[in-house]
């Protein structure tokens, strides 16, 4: 056998064609990495940015202030997503969802989905990152490369001398399909490791993202060598892997997709926001007792303090800010069960799609899947939740106001 692969890659080193397809790859994955790593470093910068500029703003936000409910309403909060070490390979929903928002006391649902329609041209067009190059384009290369192994051999009638030859099929035509996978492989995935050990990503996860390549590029091997052993000409083979490339890759995934968001409708971001927008602004026409009685039903340890006397009251208007919430509550939690069936329900039609499945297995890796994106939004959330936690005590019993206890402020602790 290691004759057989030396053989082989002596006919490698000759073969130009499938020299410039395996330089084509190793270029293609070196671009890939090289702008998943400049994204992800951009990505940290700005949040290390935004960090201190937030830090400063709030502080000076908050100079001056005397009062609680105006402490709470000019002071904003930065929360963020921070990118994983492996997002490098995989962008994902980062491109479409939203990874950072500054907040503030008010309503929360809509500053949430204000940025739902962040990008949208650019996420759907998607971005050239390594799990797509594996994915997606890693395939057409390896059909390149194979899909006439046996067929020129036929065309040129040499076929049945080189089989009695070598006395068996397979020491003729694995080795030479063995030479071009690795030799592919390794290509694509030298740049890969580079950028793991300048990223630090952990060795588990950069062996597992090397597994998932090699087991989309064996797929594809089974693929191509059961066309092969069609005895028809090079040309009508290539059409017809190309034609097999289109229906898994392309045609599959989107009659998938059609399919699970027509038996999962999600409510749009935008008609949350516009729901709460119009309750928050009704709420001033309103008696202040149609307002403070669904809020006391969260908050009944406050009951004592809802009374409103005038015509103005800061937790009055926090309280219709929450009402907003309570308000658009279950529209939120439908979209937020909708999206989380699609993705399951994604996951499971991935396996009819070695390229679905690929695209899907690097971005859980990375952490920049829907389920992660959900998570930060869970995480922004509860944060707020903590400042209503904070501010509530002190604004509903109107305490004095004592600008030392916002060093009490709760900190936003981004999802891990």
């Amino acid at each position: 056998m290691f004759r057989h692969m030396t053989r082989e890659i002596r006919f490698l080193a000759k073969d130009r064609g499938a020299l410039f397809w395996l330089l084509l790859a190793f270029t293609l994955s070196v671009i890939a990495v090289s702008f998943g790593v400049t994204e992800v470093r951009e990505q940290r910068e700005t949040i290390a940015a935004l960090i201190k500029e937030d830090a400063s703003d709030r502080a000076n936000a908050l100079k001056g202030q005397e009062e609680w409910g105006s402490a709470a309403y000019y002071a904003f909060h930065f929360t963020y997503a921070p990118p994983s070490d492996f997002a490098f390979a995989a962008m994902g929903q980062r491109d479409s969802s939203p990874w950072k928002h500054r907040i503030r006391m008010l309503a929360l649902e809509g500053q949430i989905h204000e940025a739902d329609t962040r990008n949208a041209n650019f996420g759907l067009v998607g971005r050239f990152d390594f799990a797509f190059l594996i994915a997606s384009v890693a395939p057409l290369l390896l059909i390149l490369l194979l899909y006439d192994l046996r067929a020129a051999e036929r065309t040129s009638r040499r076929h049945d001398l080189l089989v009695a030859t070598a006395g068996y099929s397979l020491a003729i035509w694995f080795p030479r399909a063995f030479v071009r996978i690795a030799a592919l492989t390794i290509l694509l995935l030298l740049p890969l490791w580079s950028a793991a050990l300048i990223e630090g990503t952990s060795l588990t996860i950069t062996l597992q993202a090397s597994g998932i390549a090699m087991a989309a590029l064996l797929i594809w091997w089974i693929i191509v060598e059961w066309v092969n052993r069609i005895d028809a000409s090079p040309s009508i083979l290539l059409t017809s892997l190309i034609g097999l490339w289109l229906a898994l890759a392309i045609i599959v995934p989107a009659i998938s997709k059609a399919v699970i968001e027509t038996n999962n409708p999600v409510p749009d971001g935008g008609e949350i926001l516009l729901l709460q927008r119009e309750t928050v602004n009704g709420a001033w026409d309103l008696p202040k007792d149609a307002t403070m009685k669904p809020f006391i039903a969260q908050h009944p340890e406050l009951r004592d303090y809802a009374k409103i006397d005038g015509p103005w009251a800061w937790k009055w208007y926090y309280a219709f800010q929450q009402v907003g919430d309570q308000k658009v509550a279950p529209l939120a939690q439908q979209y937020r069960k909708a999206r989380l069936e699609r993705d399951r329900q994604a996951d499971l039609a991935a396996f009819l799609s070695p390229t679905s499945f690929a695209e899907r297995a690097f971005e859980k890796l990375a952490g920049t899947d829907t389920r992660a994106m959900i998570v930060y939004e869970d995480a922004v959330r509860g944060f707020h939740s903590e400042l209503r936690a904070f501010y509530y005590p002190l604004m509903f019993p109107e305490a004095q106001y004592n600008p030392a206890l916002l060093n009490n402020l709760p900190n936003y602790v981004p999802p891990s």
